[in-house]
């Protein structure tokens, strides 16, 4: 009897999905950014401020993913910026082929960068590469400060921690969070990651995290 690895297969033709959607992305030079975390962390809330701070520099689109509805979608959809929706109907991830149908409904040819915003989860997508030129990974101050000893898979692959929330950190109450030690812990599992401390409420932190957005997508294929 033949044995089949399903979960290597399941890859396969995912990681195929992906080298398509790179290979497009690089043939239009657009910057494709997968932007990964727990649910909650204010994902949407990071995108639409980001394309209402960059409108008229940056010509941004958006992939959304969710189980279900398009809520998001249409928050996206009030700052001009297009955008694509993706119901995965119960699976705890986007994958590659899902992102290679989206990419045609978008007007690719007027666009600089694309934002995947992932299923909520900060496990399952980290294992499926879409295509994306690099994986952001959202962190918001209610969720602890233990995330990236808890989940180094993510943190180990992302060039971005977006660290959210951070106006919570002077609230009357303030929220629990060493910031210092996830900043340790992330860079402890990858040298390099950029962090950005940042508040989608009042766009605290927002023009570093911008400038780095523009500087990445002027020199990704220069």
């Amino acid at each position: 009897m033949q044995k089949i690895d399903v979960g290597k297969k399941i890859l396969s033709a995912n990681e195929e999905y992906a080298l398509r959607n790179n290979r497009f992305l690089a043939e239009h030079k657009i910057l494709c950014l997968n932007m990964i975390s727990s649910p909650g962390s204010g994902k949407t809330t990071i995108l639409t401020r980001t394309i209402s701070e960059l409108k008229g520099k940056i010509k941004i689109g958006v992939i959304e993913g969710d189980i279900q509805t398009d809520i998001d979608t249409q928050r996206i959809k009030t700052t001009g910026a297009p955008a694509v929706q993706i119901n995965t109907n119960g699976a705890c991830h986007l994958s590659a082929a899902q992102v290679n149908s989206a990419l045609g409904k978008l007007p690719i040819k007027k666009l600089d960068l694309i934002f995947i915003e992932n299923v909520g989860n900060l496990v399952c997508p980290s294992a499926f590469e879409l295509g994306e030129n690099y994986k952001i990974v959202v962190l918001s101050v209610p969720e602890g400060d233990d995330k990236p000893a808890k989940y180094p898979a993510i943190f180990a692959k992302s060039k971005v921690l977006l660290i959210n929330k951070i106006d919570l950190l002077k609230a009357p109450s303030p929220v629990d969070f060493d910031i210092e030690r996830v900043k340790t812990d992330a860079r402890k599992l990858n040298k390099g990651i950029e962090i950005f401390p940042v508040s989608a409420k009042t766009g605290s932190g927002f023009a570093e995290w911008c400038q780095w957005l523009a500087k990445s997508v002027k020199n990704l294929y220069s």
